[in-house]
Parts: C-alpha cells; sequence; structure tokens
C-alpha cells in the first residue's frame, strides 16, 4: 500500500489537515471513509474518518473505539495526536500484527479536529487566547473593558506588566522577565499589575474592567448536568452545530465500547466521576478504570486521576455538562479524557498538583522560563518591551505565549507523544468485549430430529454491557442467539434467545475468594431441537451483542 508521509513536528492549519485527511481517504479507499458531520460557524467541515476492513464485516457489527479532539481553540496538540491515529492505523495495517488484528475485527471512528474556527484563531498569529468555536471573532464575545488583542504588532498577545503602587506583582529578584507574587505586608518596592494585551473599551480612567470571555466552551454543551451557569455551556445541550455532529456520530455508532477525548494541558489521563468522590462510584467500574488506566501511565507515562477527587479543586462547583460525564454517567461507556503535555514537569518542576492556576512561586518559574527560552525561543517567550499605551501610559509587553508554553509542546517533541498516547488508545480499544460462537454441534436422534447446541463465550476482557453504570441506567442491551432453519424447523425451544450480559476478563483479576467480587459467566450454552425436512437442511447460529459485535456460523444436519 502506498505511504502518505505526515509531518508530525508541526502542527497544520485546517487547510493543511483537511489536505492530510483526504489524502489518507485517498490513498486507503477500502480500510476508510472521511465524511463530514457539521458545517462549523465559518463554514468549514468537522472531518469524521471510519476506520475498518470492510472484508471482515460491517462495521455496525463490530467493536468500536472513538477519539476526538481540539473540542477546545487552543489545544493543538490533541488535533495533531487523532491525526497521528488515523495515519498510524493505516499505514501499519498489513505490517504491524496488532493494528491489522484491530482494523479487521474492530471499527475506529475519529474526530480529529472538532473545533475548526476556534483552532484557526489560536493557531494563527497573533495567537488568540481562546477556547471556543466560531459563533463569534475574537473581541466580539465581550461588551466592555480590557479586549485582548495585539496592540504591538508583534503577532502574539501576550501580558502587559503596569506599573502601580498597588500592584500584585514585582520582578523576580534574579531575573526581571520573571513576574513573582507580592509577599503579604510587602512594601517599599516596584509593584506592578499584569494584564492580558490589548485594549480598554469604555475605559473609566481607574478600573480595569476584564469580561469573562463568552467564546463558548463546548466541553460543557452536553446534556448530562446541564446547566448554563457554567463558563460556555451555550444556550441549551447540543446548542452548537460541532457538539451535534458529536452526538449524532455517538449515537449513531451504538457499538462505541471505549472514547479517549484529547485535551491539554498537564499530563495526566482523567477518569471519572466528575461530580462524585470515589467511594461513591461503582466498585467494579472504579475497578476497572483503575486497571485500563495502569496501562495508560505504563505507556504514556501520565498518571490516571478522578476529575473529581483530584482535578477540581472547588469540590461545590463540580464541571457540568461535559462530554464523558454524558458517556460514561449516561450511557455506561468507558471513557477517559487525556491532557496531554506537562510543560512543568518537563522543565524539572516535581508535580506537585493537578490543577495549578497560580500564582507559582519563583523556583518554578525560573525552571519553566529556561526551558522555554532554550527549547521554544521567541515563540514560546516574548522578551519585555516598552509601550507608550494610549489607555494606561507607559507600560511593558511581553512574557510567556501560553499557547505555545503552557499549552502545547514544541514541534520537535510532538511526535513522541502522539505516538505513545495513539498506542494507549489501541490498548484500550482491544480491551473490547468480543463474542463469538465457540462452537455449533449437532446430534442425530433419529426420525430426523437433532439436537443442536451452541456456546457462545465473550473472549474480551471488558464485559458485554461495559460497565454497572450501563445495567444501572437499563441501557446494556442483552446478548442474543438466534437459530435460522434452512430446510429444517425448530420443534423446541425458542429460536431467538436473550442470554443477558457476558462477563469479561476483568471481573477475574484475582484468585477466586469469597471476599472478592464475585464471578459472572462468560460462556453460556443454548440447546433446540430442530427437524430436518429433507436432505441438505441446516442450521445458522447468529450471536449479537451492541458492543461486543456480530458473529454467525453455520452446521448441516445430514
Amino acid at each position: 500500500m502506498p505511504k502518505v508521509d505526515i509531518a508530525f513536528d508541526t502542527y497544520h492549519t485546517y487547510d493543511a489537515m483537511t489536505a492530510h485527511l483526504q489524502n489518507l481517504a485517498k490513498a486507503y479507499p477500502k480500510l476508510c471513509k472521511l465524511t463530514s458531520i457539521a458545517k462549523s460557524f465559518q463554514g468549514r467541515d468537522v472531518w469524521f474518518m471510519t476506520i475498518t476492513n470492510p472484508d471482515t464485516g460491517p462495521a455496525l457489527e463490530k467493536p468500536g473505539f472513538y477519539i476526538d479532539a481540539q473540542i477546545h481553540a487552543e489545544e493543538h496538540a490533541t488535533s495533531a495526536t487523532a491525526l497521528y491515529a488515523c495515519w498510524y492505523l493505516l499505514t501499519n495495517y498489513g505490517a504491524d500484527e496488532e493494528v491489522t488484528r484491530l482494523v479487521d475485527t474492530q471499527v475506529f471512528y475519529i474526530i480529529p479536529r472538532i473545533n475548526p474556527d476556534g483552532a484557526e484563531y489560536a493557531m494563527t498569529a497573533p495567537y488568540h487566547p481562546w477556547c471556543g468555536n466560531g459563533r463569534c471573532l475574537p473581541g466580539e464575545d465581550r461588551i466592555e473593558g480590557l479586549i485582548p488583542q495585539d496592540i504591538n504588532d508583534d503577532g502574539y498577545i501576550v501580558q502587559m506588566r503596569v506599573p502601580d503602587s498597588k500592584g500584585e506583582w514585582k520582578k523576580d529578584s534574579e531575573n526581571p522577565d520573571i513576574m513573582v507574587q507580592r509577599e503579604p505586608g510587602e512594601e517599599g518596592g516596584e509593584y506592578y499589575r499584569l494584564y492580558p494585551e490589548g485594549l480598554i473599551r469604555d475605559y473609566d480612567g481607574v478600573h480595569v474592567h476584564i469580561e469573562k470571555q463568552q467564546d463558548g466552551n463546548m466541553n460543557r454543551n452536553f446534556p448530562t448536568n446541564w446547566t448554563p451557569q457554567e463558563y460556555g455551556a451555550g444556550e441549551y445541550p447540543f446548542s452548537e452545530p460541532e457538539a451535534a455532529g458529536m452526538r449524532d456520530v455517538i449515537l449513531n455508532h451504538p457499538n462505541i465500547t471505549g472514547m479517549c477525548a484529547y485535551h491539554t494541558h498537564g499530563g495526566i489521563i482523567l477518569r471519572p466521576s466528575m461530580l462524585r468522590p470515589d467511594s461513591e462510584m461503582s466498585a467494579p467500574d472504579l475497578s476497572l478504570y483503575k486497571a485500563l488506566g495502569e496501562v495508560g501511565e505504563r505507556l504514556t507515562g501520565y498518571p490516571t486521576i478522578s476529575v473529581y477527587e483530584d482535578f477540581t479543586p472547588d469540590k461545590t462547583k463540580a464541571r457540568h455538562g461535559s462530554l464523558t460525564d454524558w458517556t460514561y454517567e449516561e450511557l455506561g461507556i468507558i471513557s477517559f479524557a487525556t491532557e496531554l503535555w506537562d510543560l512543568e514537569r518537563t522543565a524539572g518542576v516535581p508535580k506537585e498538583g493537578y490543577y495549578n492556576l497560580g500564582p507559582r512561586d519563583a523556583e518554578t518559574q525560573r525552571l519553566v522560563h529556561n526551558w522555554v527560552v532554550e527549547h521554544v525561543g521567541e515563540q514560546g517567550f516574548r522578551a519585555w518591551e516598552s509601550f507608550d499605551h494610549p489607555q494606561l501610559g507607559h507600560v511593558e509587553i511581553g512574557g510567556m505565549v501560553y499557547i505555545w508554553s503552557y499549552r502545547n509542546p514544541p514541534g520537535k517533541m510532538l511526535e513522541e507523544i502522539c505516538h505513545n498516547n495513539t498506542l494507549f488508545n489501541l490498548k484500550h480499544a482491544a480491551s473490547a468485549p468480543r463474542v463469538l460462537i465457540d462452537s455449533v454441534e449437532v446430534e442425530s436422534l433419529g426420525a430426523d430430529l437433532h439436537r443442536v447446541t451452541a456456546v457462545v463465550s465473550n473472549h474480551g476482557y471488558l464485559p458485554t454491557n461495559l460497565s454497572d453504570v450501563a445495567v444501572q441506567n437499563d441501557v446494556a442491551k442483552p446478548v442474543t442467539l438466534a437459530l435460522a432453519c434452512e430446510g429444517a424447523e425448530v420443534v423446541m425451544n425458542p429460536a431467538d434467545v436473550k442470554l443477558g450480559n457476558l462477563a469479561g476478563r476483568n471481573e477475574r483479576r484475582y484468585a477466586y475468594s469469597n471476599w472478592g467480587q464475585q464471578w459472572s459467566p462468560v460462556t453460556k450454552k443454548v440447546e433446540w431441537l430442530v427437524k430436518a425436512k429433507g436432505e441438505g437442511a441446516a442450521v445458522t447460529a447468529t450471536v449479537v451483542s451492541e458492543k461486543g459485535g456480530t458473529c454467525r456460523k453455520s452446521v448441516g444436519l445430514d
């Protein structure tokens, strides 16, 4: 097969990414299909790639794995990772045994860039600090106050440090490029206020008002626990076309068994719950998440943590309306959200917390500053320069370029991040339930009667219901087994049988103990009495699992 070359040491604009996806679809027309699931406000397609081998069966009859990226505009490394996953699966098919097995037996659903409008705002100069989509242009999301913009025309939106005796900041004693917090009770120095670079709309000459951005946060636009009080939640669930497209993908593909939603930054793998402590989660589900998380940590180096326990600083303000809140808490799908890239840990800062908004101590900032200057250069840190602000007077403009330092890694480090996280996606996908017919045996009883016995098993790691939550919410569909006859008829026992849920290997992580989790069947047997109507009679057993796939096996009665 042809090799499609894509550079993974750089970030791709919408047009470049579109061209790469189309080239993959052209090079591998049998294995992948590229479609659009939505149009953005600015008229861009939200691309969706389906990858599987159709020769081994229809996609909906196989376990599915879902990947999405860049729901938030600034998170460029996520889109690179999802694009890498598409490229890796297609270019390694037939050469890598694991990839080939997965593409043959499963299906991958990948949305490489959910938010194409916002991504363009944040990827092209002056690199707007933007989270939302293209519902409005930068600057249109605020009525008054400070409007972030590149006022010194250097191609970047960074910080302004404004001399002010009431200020909270001062220059670091060792490096004046670094701003550190003024200590309580400290007086007698040179102090500053820090603001985003920009001009002030309706300035009263005294107070620099900064309105909260209304650019949107599509990861609060999903229905479970949705509230308009969340930042950027939208007018109602799925009000944004891109989020509505994601909804359609997920609901129209009920075979999805696992998900990874990519974000930056932090270098962590986030697991449920978003709303409650671990003590209130289903114990089997928690055990399952921890086991899969251990695999993720081994492959990526990222620890797996609870959103609520470890990533929610104010427990009275749990997040609402997120994607994984909907997909796990309602639909029961095993869902992770990976926060790619950890600048501080890469720079040698000890990992002391997972949700750090600052202020950071001087030593931390020195380590980060030195690393960024050495490895990213002026794209990551802008030297402070004097500027005559038309409203604030003499200021200095400069500091860290957040998008190209904290938010996203330098290009030379990108491919390794993409690769390691894709490997975790493949291991998670490989954990899907896999329901097969182990055997169909026929015993002749005389008088044209035959006992037909079928044995069905789940050969996968996950149960066919995926999670306890799916059972509790009554969304887990039972495994069904049907016997179709050709030249014969079923005379005893129903031809269609509901087998319920079949357990997976995850339930048996330890040797049996009365004190441990009790084991459920992974295998079930069904018998029928069938009467042949003549020579050439045959039966076909078909097992259907919404999450574990469809399998058929035929046998003659002669």
